[in-house]
């Protein structure tokens, strides 16, 4: 009977101390599992912040290249208007011509009109000097002949003006 005593004495302290060394499992196994949940949440913190990234450096080229477009259309608006300048004004002296020709003729036949002045030094320095500096514009600008075309041309077309106002104010055409 003693035999027996100590055997169950010592199996129920074999069985106790498994159920210990499984109880440090399952409390280090709990620390394990928070530690890998935590890894997990500082991954996904990290993949946040990587797509904020992402979608700032999209924003920024998505303002660039709106940036460009707006300044192609202010270019084509500028050379679409010196377009439409360059056909009026080759219409204006073709009609001018005319005018001229027929004040003449109405001159001769003895009617007492007054003849139209024509163009202002002005007007001929404005479109000499857009037409010329567009030109030389698209010469000098060899990467992109249409944007300096329009900057020429509008530098041009200043100056023009500027010298051919100077001339019809020493012609008396305007005064100050």
């Amino acid at each position: 009977m003693k035999k027996l005593f100590l055997i169950g004495l010592a199996s129920v302290l074999i069985l106790s101390s498994c159920n210990k060394d499984d109880q440090k499992m399952e409390t280090a196994s709990l620390e394990q599992q928070k530690l890998d949940y935590q890894a997990r949440q500082i991954d996904l913190e990290r993949q946040k912040l990587a797509i904020e990234k992402e979608k700032i450096s999209f924003e920024k080229q998505k303002d660039s290249l709106n940036k460009v477009t707006e300044e192609k259309k202010e270019v084509e608006k500028k050379a679409e208007t010196n377009r439409i300048a360059r056909k009026s004004a080759s219409k204006r002296s073709s009609s001018s011509g005319v005018v001229a020709s027929s004040a003449g003729s109405s001159a001769s036949a003895g009617t007492t009109t007054t003849k139209k002045k024509g163009w202002s030094s002005a007007a001929k320095g404005t479109v000499i000097g857009t037409v010329g500096g567009a030109a030389a514009g698209a010469i000098i600008s060899k990467k992109n002949p249409g944007l300096g075309a329009v900057i020429g041309g509008v530098a041009g077309g200043a100056t023009g003006y500027t010298i051919g106002r100077a001339n019809d104010r020493k012609t008396g055409r305007v005064q100050k």
